[in-house]
């Protein structure tokens, strides 16, 4: 069975198939080839309320990575950005907004994990 994985603030990217990349903390047990289930949201459901998928990715690369890279390397960054469903950020942007929703600091390693979207 494949694990559910919450595209609660990207829901629009992820059903649009604009996005190819995500971040995360931790999933540092993701390896290439692992298949998921994308998810509108996937923990914190109220009493009756249920999973909605949005689709199945296979992923394709998984590493550490310390936001602070998307700064450094601003065409990196911008081009990350864009992979992320963001085409109008830069990378500094997108960092800036992870933070904000998820904490942490630009330090801080998280796991870039890239996908392709499975066709049903």
């Amino acid at each position: 069975m494949a694990r559910n994985i919450s595209f609660a603030m990207t829901t629009g990217q992820f059903r649009q198939q604009t996005k190819f990349v995500t971040r995360r903390n931790g999933w540092k047990f993701l390896k290439c080839g692992d298949v998921l289930n994308g998810c509108v949201k996937c923990m914190g459901l109220k009493p009756g309320e249920k999973i909605e998928r949005l689709g199945r990715i296979v992923v394709v690369d998984v590493r550490p990575e310390p936001l602070q890279c998307l700064i450094d390397w601003p065409i990196y960054g911008r081009t990350e950005a864009i992979l992320e469903g963001f085409p109008e950020m830069y990378g500094h942007e997108f960092a800036a907004m992870f933070i904000k929703h998820m904490g942490g600091d630009l330090d801080t390693e998280r796991t870039r994990i890239q996908f392709e979207y499975l066709e049903e």
